[in-house]
């Protein structure tokens, strides 16, 4: 019980120091998930979806992405097809695509399962990831034959592979 208790409180404090930050300390973040060509004038939304700044190239950056953490802080910018790709897996419908869609997380990501977007317990006997720096490329599924889905392999690897939800993940390293 006293356990339960000290994640509780963890929690309850990392909340609420999410919901005090303001707006444009989110909006900043969310646009640091890529670069300035992109991130200046994409819309931002805030983890709960709402409308933080209105974008005009298509692209929607996010300070944090709900659908793993309601307080994660790892930004991500998307274009339109990653943005129905997120819709998807958020509801657990089917999604496919005719086309490349592009993905943003130069923050890196959190921990996540490699090959199941819904799982939550690191324990169930997945491999589980924590990339750093990385693009996300979402193609027609048939372009990923050959692909490996190993993480640890050096370079480009598919997530998800068993999923419609598979992607392509780029490690990136960013110099600043």
């Amino acid at each position: 019980m006293r356990n339960l208790n000290l994640i509780l409180a963890i929690v309850l404090v990392s909340a609420n120091s999410y919901g005090s930050e303001s707006a444009s300390e989110k909006i900043a973040r969310a646009k640091s998930a890529a670069h300035p060509g992109i991130s200046e004038n994409a819309s931002v939304t805030d983890i709960d979806g709402s409308l933080l700044k209105k974008g005009s190239n298509g692209w929607v950056c996010m300070p944090g992405i709900g659908r793993v953490d309601p307080v994660d802080k790892h930004p991500m910018c998307n274009d339109q097809v990653w943005a129905k790709l997120m819709q998807a897996a958020a509801s657990g419908s089917d999604f496919k695509t005719d086309r490349i869609g592009i993905s943003y997380m130069l923050q890196g990501d959190a921990h996540v399962s490699n090959s199941n977007p819904a799982a939550t317990d690191p324990d169930n006997g997945d491999v589980w990831i924590q990339e750093g720096p990385h693009l996300m490329v979402v193609v027609p599924k048939e372009m990923l034959k050959g692909l490996s889905d190993d993480p640890y392999n050096g370079g480009p690897y598919v997530m998800w592979k068993e999923t419609p939800y598979a992607h392509i993940m780029v490690p990136v390293r960013v110099t600043r």
